[in-house]
């Protein structure tokens, strides 16, 4: 039976303090989102093919994958998809709005789409293309390996015999 969303129900032997270091990272991430959004340092990166807007779909999108990971969140597929669409176009605006009361920084509403449309993208990949699911979910270290394949040197019974 191929793996859906529907299928994975939550772990109940999870344990709790790993349940809290998973919902600890869209928090550290929209916070370093937050620090770089309204600090006076500038934006580095090349000015060319519109970084600054890779930039803000890529992160953001990473974020709204961050808060559909979370456990809680799994037993409602199609509402933790929009929850963390709208959370993260939201946290994108206010960053903008924030953004526009600083002086080196100003308020730029592509930013805003590109936040919402990288968070809507991820989400979207995430629980619609398993392949991409298994490669999040694999624990750290074990991307590229293959399981290892033990060979049993006992004989296999004939079932036509």
């Amino acid at each position: 039976m191929p793996e859906t969303i529907e299928s994975r129900t939550p772990d109940p032997a999870v344990a709790p303090g790993r349940r809290r270091r998973a919902a600890a990272w869209p928090l550290v991430l929209a916070a370093a989102i937050t620090w770089e959004s309204v600090s006076a340092i500038p934006s580095v990166g090349p000015s060319w093919l519109g970084f600054d807007k890779l930039a803000h779909f890529g992160v953001f999108g990473l974020l709204a994958t961050t808060i559909a990971r979370l456990e809680p969140a799994k037993r409602w597929p199609l509402l933790r998809e929009l929850w963390a669409i709208v959370l993260v176009s939201v946290y994108g605006l206010a960053i903008e709005i924030l953004q526009g009361f600083t002086t080196i920084r100003s308020m730029e509403y592509a930013d805003w789409v590109a936040d919402t449309l990288g968070a809507a993208l991820a989400v979207a990949l995430y629980l619609r293309w398993a392949w991409f699911r298994r490669l999040l979910e694999r624990p750290a270290g074990q991307h590229g390996r293959q399981p290892r394949i033990e060979i049993s040197r006992a004989p296999v019974p004939n079932p036509s015999a």
